[in-house]
């Protein structure tokens, strides 16, 4: 197959006509279940996580990891941060906590590092957190524990988001770089969903463990740009990912399946080249959603709490082109767009914080931290 080359600045909405998922209309914001307030603005943040005394780390993509106190609006830089690769999609990513920080303190980042030559690629990395007096602090004793393999050239689909799961794994989204075959070839982790221990180490129960090395990483592959996953209450993982023009997608992740990119999608490449769907090849895993106008989703929460009626099991995704907050509902193993919220900006982040709050971070220069209150 031959690929064609699409521009860097992926999730530009591209007005065509819906394929398999229909587009919900905004709601207007008379309706919304909920205000929000600007708490801080950041340069071009990309993550946040909370801490257990209710202040936050944010990551912004040129490097800096923030601690605010939302409450007090007292901020403060932690030092200790690897050097980034800055451009294009690249930098400093994503940024949770251990399941047992307030014992250990462990803090993991992602980000995109540089190689030989002009070829760069994501690395992850756990630090202890201490802070100080002033609202900052450092990382210590920082140890990479991942890194995609192989590191090419540009600087595009990243991926590096990371979670913990009920199981105690970190699990990374490594997305395919714009090389499109790498996600399909097994001796790289570009285009896969990647499952570790918590320091890096391989798990024995891994689908692919018996190949060994890079292999014995996957969970599951043929992704594209996997930009948001979360586990529902029943500790099932869905992940999003962007697709070519057209096409993104909403996936419930089995162990050991192929997702089919770049030889299946439900959008086509951006040079106009067709892509077979998903319906053509049923040995590939299809998506749940796929959204045709796109809606360029970036973090992804399910949420758990009761600040917010009705919204209990829900996911919410944030929206980059779409400039919006999208509410998921699901049904077992089903799911569905449910609502969309104009926001008025590219929404880079989802996360909820702590007693079910909800919070949201703008794209870019002067993002802003929006605390989403419930009506």
């Amino acid at each position: 197959m031959t690929h064609i080359a699409y521009p860097l600045a992926c999730g530009i909405a591209l007005g065509i006509a819906s394929l398999n998922a229909h587009a919900a209309d905004a709601l207007p914001q008379a309706q919304w279940p909920f205000t929000t307030e600007s708490r801080a603005t950041f340069d071009e943040p990309w993550a946040m996580t909370f801490l257990p005394d209710g202040t936050l780390l944010v990551t912004e993509k040129r490097g800096a990891l923030k601690h605010l106190d939302p409450k007090s609006g007292k901020a403060g830089t932690i030092t200790g941060v690897p050097k980034v690769a800055y451009g294009g999609q690249g930098g400093l990513g994503d940024v949770v906590l251990h399941p047992d920080h307030a014992d250990n303190g462990w803090v993991y980042i992602s980000y995109a590092e540089a190689g030989d030559g002009d070829t760069r690629g994501a690395a992850v990395a756990r630090a202890t957190l201490k802070l100080d007096a002033e609202g900052g602090g450092s990382l210590n004793d920082l140890q990479v524990i991942w890194r995609q393999t192989p590191k090419v050239t540009g600087g595009g689909h990243y991926g590096h988001r990371l979670a913990f799961g009920p199981d105690g794994k970190l699990w990374i989204t490594s997305s395919e770089r714009q090389k499109f075959t790498p996600a399909q070839d097994m001796q790289g982790n570009l285009g896969k969903l990647v499952r570790l221990n918590d320091d890096g180490s391989l798990p024995g129960d891994n689908p692919f463990a018996d190949q060994g090395e890079v292999a014995a990483q996957v969970w599951s592959l043929g992704h594209r740009n996997m930009l948001g996953l979360a586990f529902d209450a029943q500790d099932r993982l869905w992940v999003h990912e962007m697709g070519p023009a057209g096409g993104d997608e909403l996936n419930l992740i089995k162990r050991g399946e192929n997702y089919g990119y770049p030889e299946v999608s439900n959008g086509d490449h951006y040079g106009g080249e067709p892509i077979p769907d998903h319906d053509t090849r049923p040995e590939f895993e299809a998506p749940k959603i796929t959204w045709n106008p796109v809606i360029s989703p970036a973090g992804f929460v399910i949420y758990q709490g009761k600040q917010f009626p009705g919204w209990d099991g829900a996911g919410l995704i944030g929206g980059l082109s779409s400039r919006a907050l999208v509410r998921i509902a699901f049904d077992g193993e089903n799911a569905r767009e449910a609502e969309r919220y104009d926001m008025g900006a590219r929404i880079r982040e989802v996360e909820q914080g702590p007693g079910g709050s909800l919070w949201l971070l703008e794209d870019g220069s002067g993002g802003r931290l929006l605390e989403l209150k419930p009506k």
